[in-house]
């Protein structure tokens, strides 16, 4: 029974990744696995990242998602005012159906950004990224059509399964990112990303099967409406094969300690993945240390099977600034 439950889960697997990459319903949080533009847009001089989810937990182990990145500006005193040159790195560790499918990879992003105005309020940049990726697929793990028979389950198989069970692949992302200000205490940005531009070849088989680009548009738009208080909104919309994925939503902050370049921050709000998800969010920041959490709320047809639980996420920021930095409006979420 439980080969039959993972053979099952398997067969939706194969439908999803061929739709979608792994995600984060917290993308604002993962910035180099949304945009490679995103390296080094930040105000300070390092930054350090870190996500995990769980996604529906009423099936053990479905998907776990765990990434880590760190980026930094560099060359600040040699490219031009209010010019930015990043350089990032991240690593990526995806498990599907307890295990089955592992998706492990690491990449090498860098980025630069042109200020517009003399203040670099305004600014325009290009992202591009280099990934190593290794998927590997557990075989044992699997029950394949002809291993059920009348008689029972045999545990042969007669798929050509001569690829072996590891993918190992070169991919290619870039993006662009445009990031505004017309006050210097707001900020609005719009970019574009295109990951897996050169469309590898992924399939355990005799047989090509080539991973689809992600097509990815995303803004966002920060704002002050009071000496305490902001609003933090985004928007999203993926792209990949026959999938396609829209989440909107904003988090209100409120500055506890009343210090605008240091600021204590306390965040609530709420994004929605349309017609799949309602999804609660609560963060904490202080002295540039930022911590999120959220919660898909299932609302699709699949909420019986998930009873509703479509996953814990949480996620972590750091940003060290230093004296030397002019503070420029940058995005957050």
């Amino acid at each position: 029974m439980r080969k039959l439950i993972l053979f099952s889960g398997i067969l939706l697997l194969s439908f999803l990744v061929k739709g979608q990459d792994p995600h984060f319903s917290q993308f604002f949080a993962s910035p180099q696995t949304l945009n490679p533009a995103f390296t080094g847009k930040f105000d300070g001089e390092m930054r350090l990242t870190a996500n995990h989810r769980d996604q529906w937990p009423s099936i053990p182990k479905a998907y776990v998602t765990t990434s880590a990145s760190a980026d930094f500006n560099l060359l600040q005193n040699k490219i031009g005012e209010g010019d930015v040159f990043g350089i990032g790195f991240s690593a990526v560790s995806d498990q599907s159906a307890d295990a089955a499918l592992k998706l492990n990879y690491g990449s090498v992003s860098v980025s630069y950004h042109k200020a517009l105005d003399e203040n670099g309020y305004n600014t325009l940049g290009a992202g591009f990224q280099a990934t190593y990726s290794s998927t590997i697929l557990d075989f044992s793990k699997l029950t394949f059509e002809d291993q059920l028979t009348q008689n029972g389950f045999t545990g042969v198989t007669a798929e050509n399964l001569n690829n072996g069970n590891a993918r190992n692949y070169m991919d290619i992302n870039a993006g662009i990112l445009y990031s505004g200000s017309s006050t210097g205490s707001n900020n609005y940005y719009l970019g574009a990303s295109i990951y897996h531009i050169n469309r590898p070849n992924l399939s355990f088989i005799d047989k090509v099967w080539n991973l689809s680009s992600r097509v990815t548009i995303h803004g966002g738009y920060s704002f002050p409406v009071s000496n305490v208080l902001s609003v933090n909104a985004s928007i999203i919309q993926q792209i990949q094969n026959n999938a396609s994925e829209i989440l909107a939503g904003a988090a209100l902050s409120a500055n506890l300690n009343g210090d605008t370049d240091h600021p204590s921050n306390l965040y609530f709000g709420s994004w929605i993945r349309m017609n799949d998800a309602l999804i609660p969010y609560v963060g904490i920041e202080v002295k540039g240390l930022r911590i999120g959490a959220s919660y898909d709320v299932n609302t699709s047809s699949l909420k019986a099977a998930t009873a509703s639980r479509g996953g814990a996420e949480f996620s972590l920021i750091y940003i060290k600034k230093s004296s030397q930095i002019k503070g420029i409006p940058c995005p957050k979420f």
